[in-house]
């Protein structure tokens, strides 16, 4: 029995398009990371639930691979078989945090993290092998969610979801690494990808984060497409290896930065009850619409421009 429990996060902008703007510069679509109820229970306290019914937690930290920023720049890279658990597992939590060299966190007001994306994917076993050259070498693993084409994560969002608890309570758990449900040839693997702008020294740090075009001097794209004129900022204009205008004279170090992330989880058991993870687009209109496509955004900005505003979509 697949039971959905609810577990709710209304965001103030859409899933990969935080920003610390006043509501007077930029309004932004939120999305809505929904694990919906099919029972009616109250949530424990991570402490309160320590087992599903004698089976004991396990937890562990790991890193992702260097980010390095400098005033001003931007990363935004994915990285495939990072480190995870392995094995049939519940995972209870996942909560992660960019943190410096030596573990410490880093401000939000130093560097911006405008999403971070956490998904796991079907790897091929033998990639080498002639027989399965003619095969994908890899495929996503999305969510249930009518937005997964989109926003198929597992776990992540903006900025905001930082400190943002994630426990799932008893004797609930989000099923990972059945090998039965993986395709024939083919292993679970997991990726992240984590989009930073270090905003130090920069001349304008809400247009940095909003990823306004023009502090970023950008007019084509990350595929070498020409930007339209209609589109004042977002992630076109800020993709990996742009830079945000810097005050003259600001000089600062390049950092070495991580996305630290620990996850809790049980070994998978008869006893675990398995949730389903959805994410919606409050800016999706297909129901109200009643059309059957959905229409969701990672990201949609209103710039307000004299007495009309600007939008940007992506």
């Amino acid at each position: 029995m697949l039971v959905c429990f609810f577990f709710c996060m209304m965001l103030l902008s859409s899933d990969r398009c935080s920003t610390f703007a006043a509501a007077d510069k930029m309004k932004m679509a939120g999305s809505a990371v929904l694990l919906i109820s099919l029972l009616s229970a109250v949530a424990p306290l991570p402490s309160e639930a320590l087992n599903v019914r004698g089976h004991l937690l396990k937890s562990k930290t790991f890193r992702s691979p260097p980010i390095l920023l400098g005033p001003g720049s931007v990363s935004n890279k994915y990285h495939h078989d990072v480190d995870f658990p392995r094995g049939h597992l519940a995972v209870k939590s996942f909560d992660a945090e960019v943190v410096d060299e030596n573990g410490v966190p880093v401000p939000l007001h130093e560097t911006y993290l405008h999403h971070w994306v956490a998904e796991p994917y079907y790897a091929l076993k033998n990639s080498q092998s002639p027989d399965t050259q003619n095969l994908p070498k890899g495929m996503l693993k999305r969510n249930d969610g009518v937005c997964k084409t989109t926003l198929g994560q597992y776990f992540g969002l903006g900025s905001e979801t930082r400190h943002t608890a994630t426990w799932v309570p008893d004797p609930y758990g989000i099923e990972i690494g059945n090998e039965d449900k993986a395709p024939e040839g083919y292993e679970e693997k997991w990726l992240l990808n984590i989009h930073a702008i270090d905003t130090r020294g920069v001349v304008d740090k809400p247009s940095c984060t909003e990823c306004k075009c023009d502090f970023y001097n950008v007019t084509i794209d990350e595929y070498g497409r020409t930007i339209s004129k209609n589109y004042t900022g977002g992630l076109f204009c800020c993709y990996d290896q742009t830079q945000c205008r810097v005050k003259e004279g600001f000089n600062g170090e390049v950092r070495k930065l991580f996305l630290q992330y620990t996850v809790t989880w049980l070994d998978w058991t008869d006893a675990v009850v398995p949730v389903k993870i959805y994410i919606f687009d409050v800016t999706d209109t297909a129901m109200l619409d009643g059309t059957p496509e959905h229409s969701c955004k990672v990201c949609k900005y209103y710039f307000p421009v004299a007495t009309t505003a600007t939008v940007s979509d992506f």
